[in-house]
């Protein structure tokens, strides 16, 4: 079994969202391991300057850096990764396993984005060049994490 953390700059508020979250938790038990580790957003002002926007993205940057799992395979959600296929993520995925990984590190930052410090921790990947909250994006990401084990078993999910 493998083990998967999602470390996030803030909670999830939307009932919605959990329960959706939940669901894919519960569908990927038997064959994952999924722990999350949300860390609280900076403070800012209720409309941030740049620099203030820059500073919390810093600062939300070392906190989460701090909190990668040692010997975990880490993947940075970022708009400006590389964006790939539920295929090539199940490949990747696969492919690490083969070679021995079974810790798997995915990091979602917050609303103003992530520094350029955590770009460099692993392989940075973008779901869309579309905008999602980095709220949506934590359940985007545990179901396409749900595909890819359906995929790597041969098993249909969806075509």
């Amino acid at each position: 079994m493998i083990k998967i953390t999602v470390l996030a700059i803030g909670k999830i508020k939307e009932p919605y969202i959990n329960a959706a979250i939940d669901e894919y938790r519960k569908r990927l038990l038997p064959r994952a391991r999924l722990e999350f580790i949300e860390l609280p957003e900076e403070k800012t002002p209720d409309s941030p300057s740049e620099s203030q926007r820059q500073a919390a993205v810093k600062e939300e940057g070392k906190r989460l850096l701090k909190r990668i799992p040692g010997g975990a395979c880490t993947f940075l959600l970022d708009l400006h990764g590389k964006e790939i296929s539920s295929e090539e993520l199940a490949a990747k995925l696969a492919g690490l396993q083969t070679a021995g990984s079974s810790h798997f590190c995915f990091i979602i930052g917050g609303p103003f984005g992530v520094s350029d410090e955590l770009r460099s921790v692993g392989d940075c990947l973008s779901f869309s060049r579309l905008t999602f909250t980095h709220q949506m994006i934590r359940l985007l990401l545990i179901e396409q994490l749900y595909r890819a084990c359906k995929i790597n078993r041969g098993e249909k999910y969806h075509w």
